[in-house]
């Protein structure tokens, strides 16, 4: 008589795969549109060539820090950033703004993964489960504090913008 076959352990789940709740699935839908707003948006504005400003075309104000200051707030920069991004130039985002570059990247697939819950009503938290917070939460924060010494560095050396 032989043994039975073992299933190799890469092969076994980890974690059960349960159906999400029509509630998140409907906050999964309203995600991936808010996701693909922030997108198109981006695709319509022009960026400014100057690094920073593009966000005016929205009708808001210039930033005051830069205009008081003159050194750039840790946001400047990523409206144009995500302009640059939705028109494929990625050299030009993360060249202006890396942490633009990093949330842009973040908001499609942000969209993705909440469009694919809200589809298939299968949860991501499966996934989210296996990388523990420490292996993203610090580094993110790394490079949102490396990214406007980066715009700093740009802006007070006449280097900012893309022509």
């Amino acid at each position: 008589m032989s043994e039975p076959r073992q299933i190799p352990a890469i092969y076994s789940p980890r974690f059960p795969v349960l159906p999400v709740s029509v509630g998140t699935r409907a906050l999964s839908a309203v995600i991936a549109a808010g996701c693909l707003g922030v997108l198109i948006t981006a695709a319509k504005l022009q960026p400014s060539p100057a690094g920073v400003g593009t966000h005016t075309e929205l009708g808001l104000y210039q930033c005051a820090m830069l205009a008081q200051t003159g050194i750039p707030c840790p946001t400047c920069g990523m409206t144009t950033s995500f302009a640059w991004f939705v028109r494929g130039n990625f050299l030009a985002s993360f060249y202006i703004q890396p942490m633009g570059f990093v949330v842009a990247i973040l908001t499609v697939a942000g969209f993705w993964t909440s469009l694919y819950v809200a589809v298939s009503g299968r949860g991501i938290y499966r996934l989210l489960q296996l990388v523990p917070p420490r292996y993203y939460g610090v580094p993110l924060v790394s490079w949102a504090i490396i990214a406007w010494a980066w715009k700093i560095y740009i802006h007070l050396h006449g280097l900012d913008g893309w022509k």
